[in-house]
């Protein structure tokens, strides 16, 4: 019992072993990256970008194509809605697609501006009502596999229930009806999925999860290519190996996706401007954000808070806190590096997950204090 306990306190003590010295100065570091945040937050993005009921929201201008746009809806999702339309009517996905974008004003060069089919498909097959039962199903999918996973790591007895509401409150902005046509809601909630569905000598639930959320949006690459290496790092070939095999069959359906982009798109058709927009912090916290319930909060707090989840994440001392931290650092460097200030709502693609690592900020805390004086 003793050494069962002695195991648990260590899973909090991740900062522990740091010499007092460099506790303080990562004490030091993070507290400049908050302040930091703070004076670089993008207020602009909150003018500038329009709102229906909230954020998520496209700067592209509103033209029809086919089809009566929905009044006080978002121009993307208008976008999405008439390509599932004519999906259903049995037109064929991508000239509908290039079609549709092409007259809104929609970049379609290069090919990846086209979304993969998969969505448009479910989309078409189920109707917007389908839509809600799915996403009401994977939204309670993914508590209960949530919950049985955290049942089983050391350290979370106490928080369950914080954590699974810190889940909901990442999930709800993009959960709400009116915007279950953007690819990142799905494959967001595939990737929380995945991770509440993962177990070491039972990967393979979390792996069909994974595999489903690379299909819906490429922005999902990221989290397989991590599960994949982390599979590896353990000594699990098998699992890696399955992994990168859903790696190779995403290339090739990759390939013939811009294959069947290429056959309606001519040279004329203008490109869409450069992702590596290069916004550096500012990209970071204004996605997060935007893409979340932060977004009722002035910039200058709701930009600190947004980072606050890392912390946590980094000192939770559990093969899930450590995979947790890197999914969403790794999702961070991306968002400080590509994606332009319109592209915010790609943080719906971590927002499920984003927010639990707040459940661990004040033992995180409290054990580098600790360690900084020496105890």
């Amino acid at each position: 019992m003793k050494g069962r306990i002695r195991r648990r306190a260590s899973d909090w003590d991740r900062f522990a072993h740091w010499a007092p010295g460099a506790a303080w100065l990562m004490l030091a570091a993070f507290s400049a990256l908050l302040v930091g945040a703070a004076l670089t937050e993008r207020s602009a993005i909150y003018d500038a970008a329009p709102r229906v009921s909230s954020p998520v929201a496209s700067t592209a201008p509103a033209t029809s194509a086919g089809a009566e746009a929905a009044p006080g809806r978002d121009t993307d999702l208008q976008l999405y809605d008439v390509i599932a339309e004519r999906v259903r009517a049995g037109d064929n996905y991508y000239q509908a697609a290039v079609e549709e974008q092409r007259a809104r004003g929609f970049p379609v060069r290069p090919g990846l501006a086209v979304r993969l089919p998969t969505l448009a498909h479910v989309h078409a097959a189920v109707g917007p009502y389908g839509l809600m039962v799915l996403a009401a199903l994977l939204g309670i999918g993914t508590l209960v596999a949530w919950h049985y996973r955290l049942r089983d790591i050391s350290g979370t007895t106490n928080k369950l229930r914080i954590i699974l509401l810190l889940v909901v409150i990442g999930a709800v902005m993009g959960l709400k009806p009116q915007y279950l046509a953007l690819h990142e809601v799905w494959s967001g909630m595939l990737i929380a999925l995945a991770l509440g569905l993962y177990r070491p000598r039972r990967w393979w639930p979390a792996l069909i999860a994974g595999a489903l959320a690379l299909a819906v949006r490429e922005l999902a690459l990221p989290f397989v290519l991590l599960m994949g290496a982390l599979a590896l790092l353990r000594g699990n070939r098998g699992e890696a190996l399955a992994w990168g095999a859903v790696i190779a069959l995403f290339g090739a359906g990759l390939v013939a996706h811009l294959g069947q982009v290429a056959q309606f798109t001519t040279p004329a058709d203008p490109e869409g401007p450069n992702w590596f927009a290069l916004r550096g912090l500012g990209g970071v916290t204004s996605n997060v954000a935007l893409s979340s319930p932060l977004y009722l909060l002035p910039g200058w707090l709701a930009a600190p808070l947004a980072l606050l989840p890392l912390l946590g994440w980094a000192g939770w001392r559990t093969r899930f806190g450590e995979t947790g931290f890197l999914l969403c650092a790794g999702y961070s460097l991306l968002f400080a590096i590509a994606g332009r200030d319109n592209n915010f709502y790609w943080a719906l693609m971590v927002m499920p997950v984003w927010f639990v690592g707040l459940a661990f900020v004040p033992r995180a805390l409290a054990s580098l204090w600790a360690s900084a004086r020496g105890n």
